[in-house]
């Protein structure tokens, strides 16, 4: 089927680190395939919040990343029939020591645009956020958020429908040659080659992936029936201050660190923090934990679920909705957040190495682009 078909980029791999990829080369004119083994996106970038997060992104290029990545959601999301079902974060701190915090985020450049609440401010403008013992909470107007498991479809027919990328389904890339993908539906000839394998650790150039310390992380994710009230935007707990590099690493964040641990170690041990969207029938997605193995269990751990439960419970100063839908993603993680890596001339593997493949895959897939084809990315 393919064997006479020659492209100028083929991205192996239709989550949204390939679909960036392919974005970012179709837009400088070149011929895209893009080649994927499920017949439908199944794997991290639909199982997770839809939220495109800036504000909390490690300090430098993962922020910049963040910063464009958004404003290309922003245009795609319009031309291919998206909906941004809110946008903004509210950020709650229930501890000095978080909003000491975010105090110092503000100083920082990435607090550009980002307002600290007062206690009085949140219950007038957003009465949801009804924890006793709130204190303020940092809002930014930066974040988008969509549904992930329509959005990725949408994108996809609109890169197929609007810049005549063709997606092969169903296909196994099984090697890369010189020039040329062999898959299990025939050789697809191609000047370029983007490997962007998600979590898959043992398909293509395993030997580079190991090398760069790559294991995958399982969480757990939640959908929450509709409480009767509306969002006004995405919302985090302070545990988030404590994951979420571009505070914790603010000096301010060790003596937050020291109070978590004294008052929510389960939390903690489990990689539990909270975000909260809403989706456009009023159900809430809620998550998420952390568990770091490189083949992690299928199993989603009914206490686990109670702690992110509680975590929403003690924001939101309600019981949680009854629970409408239990689910567990897998993503790979290193210590670097982004691996770009050269396995052979022409050749890219690139992996989202944390859980920012949404907030960060578009920018991502501008800086393959140049660097592939040549010419400056934004």
């Amino acid at each position: 089927m393919t064997a006479n078909r020659s492209f100028d980029l083929a991205v192996i791999g239709a989550g949204i680190v390939g679909l960036g990829c392919a974005l970012a080369a179709a837009k400088l004119g070149k011929r895209v395939v893009v080649i994927d083994r499920d017949a439908q996106a199944n794997g991290a970038s639909v199982r997770n919040f839809g939220f495109i997060t800036v504000t909390g992104q490690a300090r430098g290029e993962m922020w910049r990343r963040a910063m464009r990545t958004r404003d290309i959601w922003a245009d795609v999301a319009t031309d291919a029939d998206i909906p941004v079902l809110h946008r903004g974060l509210l950020l709650a701190a229930r501890r000095p020591e978080s909003v000491a915090v975010l105090e110092a985020f503000l100083q920082t450049e990435m607090g550009a645009d980002c307002r600290l609440l007062s206690r009085s401010d949140v219950r007038a403008d957003h009465p949801a956020l009804a924890a006793p013992e709130l204190l303020a909470a940092l809002w930014s107007p930066h974040e988008l958020r969509v549904e992930s498991r329509e959005a990725i479809p949408r994108l996809a027919a609109w890169l197929e429908a609007r810049h005549g990328v063709t997606f092969l389904r169903q296909t196994a890339a099984l090697e890369i040659e010189t020039s040329k993908v062999v898959t299990s539906h025939g050789d697809v000839e191609a000047a370029a080659i983007a490997v962007c394998p998600g979590d898959d650790l043992s398909g293509l150039f395993p030997y580079r992936i190991a090398a760069h310390g790559v294991t995958r992380c399982k969480l757990q994710m939640l959908r929450l029936a509709d409480p009767g009230f509306r969002l006004t935007a995405g919302v985090m707990s302070d545990l988030g201050l404590a994951r979420y590099a571009g505070y914790a690493a603010l000096p301010q964040a060790e003596a937050l660190r020291e109070r978590l641990q004294a008052e929510q170690a389960a939390q903690l041990a489990h990689g539990v923090h909270l975000i909260a969207v809403q989706s456009a029938d009023g159900s809430l997605v809620v998550g998420d934990s952390h568990h770091y193995a490189p083949t992690p269990d299928p199993f989603a751990q009914e206490a686990v679920d109670r702690l992110i439960l509680d975590e929403f419970e003690a924001v939101f100063g309600r019981a949680a909705p009854p629970v409408l839908e239990r689910w567990t993603g897998t993503y790979a993680s290193a210590e670097q957040p982004v691996v770009i890596d050269t396995p052979a001339e022409g050749v890219r593997l690139v992996m989202v190495t944390t859980g920012a493949g949404a907030s960060t895959g578009f920018a991502l897939g501008e800086e393959v682009a140049a660097d592939l084809f040549g010419g400056a990315h934004s």
